[in-house]
């Protein structure tokens, strides 16, 4: 049997997860900036952004960095941050493929300029932060894979032959030495690729960075519908509209002013815990000497790192899709995966056992079926789009942001690297339409715990998806 099965959790998961508090950690921070008025009224502008997560603040932070010139707009429906960027487990990888054996499966001849582009992202991300001075609690640890079942240990010792050195396999022994836990088998050490972050401080950071330059951001202005009106586009909110020449959709897992998008996106929704901050003592017990990312390597996988206070992040493992795609308040908490999490936590570290949480959440991902971002254009050109981030876009997003304005400034400067990148100009496979999506989503989420379940061995079903480049890997 795996070490994280379907046991029911006993009295002391419950009870470290009885007091937590229904929000997320990041958010719940005296220093979060006070709301921005809404849209009243008509503007124009040169381009709006529509969304206020890292894709739509990048992507108005460099459009002023481009052309301090330039006139942007930023809609965001709730607040800043609000969404997936507050609320994620704060790790930023270098990876724009989720992943090398990923991007190698779908853009193998691309693979070595999209590595070179990822580490150029990531490190143009950290300028940024120490460039506008934000205070995103960055911190340059690297991330650390594990195995905790005996049949995982070959495939790290694989991934670091083939790295070229950029990691490290470390075995039980070594493994231990950074972080202790007694299911550790080994692990795979990444010193370059990632660091660790604030999200919520990072996405309030690219808002001061923003408003610094002039962006104009207006929260509480949920955008309903967006039209070209000759050489312009126009986008309706409930209190005004904003006429732009050029749009950029930011939207994510939310659903898309184009309903060409929508076919390529599922919302699906993951889960997080964080821990009172611990004791010297109790860290001491952990080690977790270097502060690496932490993630182990089932197709159900945890993740987990350290805040800068020393609390414990535990998440990930369930992912959990409703039917009909529907995205609503009340699914941010679930309570049996909450007491799942807080069980394996405990298997995993059993000198924390008495060590409560105190903040329990989840938070919509966008999936897509090639687990990377997807991009294109519409109306007329006037208007871009990126989607499909699937869990990794803490960094990507970045990325993303600059290939969309390469796109909208394709008409009168011509392609770019990126705008000629096979990642760019191809679409993932779409999600079949309800109500078919239901019952293939929970077929694969079955699979993929069953090959847990079986040293790994991927069914007809995932073999199927496989073949016809669905992904589901992870």
């Amino acid at each position: 049997m795996p070490v994280y099965g379907h046991d029911i959790p006993g009295s002391a998961a419950r009870a470290a997860v009885r007091g937590a508090a229904p929000r997320p950690f990041w958010l719940d921070d005296p220093d979060r900036p006070s709301p921005l008025p809404p849209l009243t009224g008509a503007v124009t502008t040169d381009l709006v952004v529509v969304g206020g997560g890292y894709s739509g603040l990048w992507t108005a932070l460099q459009a002023k960095e481009r052309d301090p010139g330039r006139d942007v707009v930023l809609v965001e429906a709730h607040r800043v941050g609000w969404a997936a960027s507050g609320r994620n487990g704060g790790f930023c990888a270098a990876s724009l493929t989720h992943g090398d054996a990923n991007g190698e499966q779908r853009f193998p001849l691309e693979m070595p300029l999209l590595r070179l582009l990822g580490q150029r992202n990531l490190e143009g991300l950290v300028e940024t932060v120490e460039r506008y001075g934000i205070d995103a609690q960055l911190e340059r640890t690297g991330t650390l894979d594990v195995a905790t079942e005996d049949y995982q240990v070959a495939d790290l010792v694989r991934q670091a032959a083939e790295s070229d050195g950029e990691l490290e396999f470390l075995d039980q022994e070594q493994v231990q030495r950074q972080i202790a836990s007694p299911l550790f088998r080994a692990g795979l050490r990444d010193r370059t690729g990632a660091v660790i972050l604030n999200p919520a401080r990072l996405a309030w950071g690219l808002r001061d960075a923003c408003l610094s330059l002039g962006v104009r951001i207006v929260e509480g202005s949920p955008a309903r519908r967006i039209w070209r009106d000759g050489d312009q586009v126009v986008v309706e909110t409930d209190g005004g509209r904003v006429t732009a020449a050029h749009a950029a959709l930011a939207t994510n897992a939310f659903p898309s002013l184009l309903k060409r998008v929508d076919a390529f996106i599922v919302p699906v929704y993951d889960y997080a815990l964080m821990t009172r901050p611990l004791s010297d003592a109790e860290l001491a017990s952990v080690g977790w000497s270097e502060r690496a990312g932490l993630g182990d390597v089932g197709n159900q996988f945890h993740y987990a790192r350290l805040s800068a206070d020393n609390r414990i992040l535990w998440g990930g493992y369930d992912a959990i899709y409703h039917r009909g795609g529907r995205i609503r308040p009340e699914y941010e908490q679930r309570p049996e995966t909450f007491e799942r999490l807080a069980h394996h936590f405990q298997l995993t570290f059993p000198q924390l056992t008495d060590v409560e949480f105190t903040h329990a959440w989840g938070g919509v991902i966008d999936t897509c079926s090639r687990f990377s971002p997807f991009f294109g254009t519409a109306l007329g050109g006037r208007a871009a789009y990126v989607a499909g981030y699937t869990g990794l876009g803490v960094g990507s997003t970045r990325f993303g942001a600059k290939v969309m304005l390469d796109l909208l400034d394709v008409p009168e400067h011509g392609e770019t690297e990126l705008t000629m990148l096979s990642m760019v100009r191809r679409f993932p496979v779409p999600f079949p339409p309800e109500p078919l999506a239901y019952p293939v989503i929970e077929a694969t989420r079955w699979s993929l715990d069953r090959a847990d379940h079986t040293v790994g061995r991927r069914n007809l079903w995932l073999r199927t998806l496989d073949t016809f480049g669905l992904g589901f890997d992870s």
